[in-house]
């Protein structure tokens, strides 16, 4: 090979580099705020990951995510919002109710998809459900709406029990509201309600432990992003501890909780991905409607049941979408 050819042959290996970074920072960047640990989140970005290959997008061919968990702190989300408006992504998921906060806080330009468990034009995220108005928009998860219904449920299950714990995570801002909700059913059905408080896993146990002090018979776990995270954690715990629980979440019954009710985490979450992915095309937050999330599962796990000495009335049976044997 002549000189001349060598070195420009040199030159076009040596732009190959060049060429797959520019092809690299030419994708795409979608921002992923959560408030649960970085193992917890990945369970919950599988199904949005999902709903971005709906919509055409598929993370490392034609879109970089990057992910920021605050590990159960809240006060971490709004420098973790920060770091990902500073990398100018395109478009930010927050999962949860304090991160979509914290994503509206930060922001009123960057588009802002959020998957949120609590009504997002009661808690000031956007003006209206048809009409977002905003930079903002997503998906609503009606499991707070649910809470009154759950209660019910557990009694049904274990009717003898006359104290029922109801676990809470007390830096949650919708906790006030399911509070009220659950005291005004707790005295409509006679019941006496323990509260019991959990920021995260590290609180778990002590809550759990708690139950054993007071003898509680039965337990409710509160819709939170805390504890959707953790259901699978939260499922072996009420399993050793022999206790009947009711949660919002499939997994948790899946884990080994006696049952669960409530709307489908998954769908949810793969909504709010596909919405990520129209708003990459281009469509605006302010124009695309809040999704509201109905599809409620009832999930009943009789081999915990069983292990518990419960029977699990017949007509409720008839009313489960899904029976763990």
């Amino acid at each position: 090979m002549r000189r001349r050819e060598f070195i420009a042959a040199l030159g076009g290996v040596s732009a190959w580099p060049l060429v797959a970074r520019a092809q690299q920072s030419a994708m795409p960047r979608v921002g992923v705020v959560g408030g649960s640990s970085h193992e917890a989140g990945q369970r919950l970005v599988a199904p949005l990951r999902q709903g971005l290959s709906d919509a055409g997008y598929i993370e490392g061919k034609n879109v970089t995510i990057e992910y920021r968990w605050a590990d159960s702190q809240y006060d971490r989300l709004p420098a973790l919002t920060a770091d990902l408006l500073a990398r100018n992504v395109a478009v930010i998921a927050a999962l949860g109710n304090v991160a979509a906060r914290a994503a509206k806080a930060a922001t009123t330009t960057t588009p802002v998809v959020f998957a949120s468990g609590s009504d997002p034009v009661g808690i000031g995220l956007v003006a209206s459900l048809n009409q977002p108005g905003s930079n903002m928009t997503g998906v609503s998860i009606l499991n707070n709406d649910l809470e009154s219904k759950r209660f019910e449920l557990l009694t049904e299950v274990v009717p003898q029990a006359t104290t029922i714990a109801f676990l809470v995570n007390p830096d949650s801002p919708t906790t006030t509201l399911k509070l009220q909700a659950i005291q005004s059913a707790a005295r409509g059905l006679g019941r006496r309600l323990l509260v019991l408080h959990a920021r995260g896993e590290r609180e778990f146990d002590t809550a759990f432990a708690t139950l054993d002090q007071e003898r509680v018979a039965a337990m409710m776990i509160a819709s939170d992003g805390v504890f959707s995270t953790a259901s699978e954690s939260l499922g072996q715990l009420s399993a050793r501890h022999s206790v009947p629980v009711i949660s919002s979440y499939r997994a948790f019954a899946v884990a080994g909780g006696l049952m669960s009710y409530g709307t489908s985490i998954n769908e949810a979450y793969r909504q709010a991905g596909v919405y990520v992915g129209r708003v990459l095309k281009g469509e605006r937050p302010a124009n695309l409607p809040v999704i509201q999330a109905t599809k409620v599962e009832l999930v009943l796990n009789l081999k915990t049941a069983k292990a518990l000495g419960l029977t699990i009335p017949l007509p409720l049976l008839g009313r489960a979408d899904e029976v763990i044997e």
